[in-house]
């Protein structure tokens, strides 16, 4: 049985920094792409940032790119979002997912999911 489970979030002011860890088990973690997302209420899911299953390459959103940086650490199956300067609209959701091998930005294309954790940014 695959779980995701993301920690690290909380509530913080703007221009505060907070570091988003999730913890894989039940699959092989080294062959899998794994991406943050978050949703604010009312809105769509969205991805943040993702990282290649060998933590070569990363893309960003725009949104956070310069603010975020996303890293992995195979042998401990856990994947990590640094993220810097937060502002108020970066208020969400975070989850973080996986699938096979590349990254990809759209929510669809991954097939594991985690249960999300609460970032609020008060202003």
């Amino acid at each position: 049985q695959v779980q995701l489970v993301e920690s690290g979030g909380g509530l913080v002011q703007a221009g505060g920094s907070l570091r988003l860890s999730c913890a894989a088990s039940g699959l092989t973690f080294s062959s899998y792409a794994m991406g943050w997302f978050r949703q604010a209420p009312g809105k769509e899911r969205e991805f943040v940032a993702g990282i290649s299953w060998r933590g070569i390459s990363a893309d960003y959103a725009d949104s956070v790119k310069g603010r975020c940086t996303i890293s992995r650490d195979n042998a401990k199956n856990t994947v990590n979002l640094q993220m810097n300067s937060l502002k108020p609209e970066d208020t969400a959701v975070y989850s973080c997912a996986a699938r096979r091998l590349s990254v990809a930005t759209t929510p669809v294309a991954y097939t594991y999911w985690g249960q999300g954790t609460q970032v609020t940014v008060s202003s």
